[in-house]
């Protein structure tokens, strides 16, 4: 995984043609998506309602923790998504809406998002699920405040997990900021001379994402 400067990640997101991507949110993250290719809709739902934002080349969407959102594609949808805390989504940030009954079970939870030896099986099903959730809350706004209960329940037990992540990805950068400035407020131009350009490739092959097929890049040299 690539931590780009301010904590970021970046990966290439391929939608899934068949059936879009898997409804969910992030309890403390901000997810940006820069339209590549293709063509699509957002579709999220938070405290102010359900929305469904077209997307097409050259769109560009971001949406802070606690916004339900769900890729679909119309067309070859390509993406460039831009995630802030890196390292926190893939530590379990990411919370599927599913029924109630799953999502306040820890252990039927895991089972429910986890990918079998037949990755697109796992990922027809778990979507479904989610999907069936997602309507559910469509469906009855009130039961939004209790899904969001559910959620910040199943993810207390990895806070301290996640501070440990942050303290080593995002923290050291607002720290790194912090001093560049204190050393142009004292004159002082020294980090200037330890600039250099920095590159990324995407990583060979793909891995099977909660929105569709994704890319990470690799790096930076």
């Amino acid at each position: 995984m690539t931590h780009f400067p301010g904590g970021t990640s970046v990966t290439r997101l391929q939608v899934y043609a068949d059936g879009g991507g898997t409804p969910h949110m992030h309890t403390v993250s901000t997810e940006a998506y820069v339209v590549i290719g293709g063509k699509g809709s957002l579709q999220t739902l938070d405290t102010s309602g359900f929305r469904e934002t077209p997307l097409e080349t050259g769109s560009t969407v971001w949406f802070t923790p606690g916004v339900i959102h769900r890729a679909v594609n119309h067309g070859d949808l390509q993406v460039v998504v831009v995630m802030s805390n890196a390292g926190l989504p893939e530590a379990g940030d990411a919370v599927m809406t599913f029924p109630s009954e799953i999502l306040s079970d820890p252990d039927r939870y895991r089972e429910a998002i986890a990918l079998g030896p037949d990755p697109a099986a796992s990922v027809h099903h778990r979507r479904a699920l989610a999907v069936d959730g997602f309507q559910r809350l469509i469906d009855d706004p009130a039961a939004l405040a209790e899904f969001y209960r559910l959620a910040a329940a199943l993810v207390r037990p990895r806070i301290e997990q996640w501070r440990r992540i942050w303290s080593h990805t995002v923290e050291p950068e607002t720290r790194r900021t912090a001093a560049m400035l204190d050393a142009l407020g004292r004159g002082d131009f020294q980090h200037l001379n330890e600039s250099g350009l920095r590159t990324a490739d995407p990583a060979p092959g793909t891995a099977w994402g909660m929105c569709g097929h994704l890319q990470p890049l690799e790096g930076p040299s």
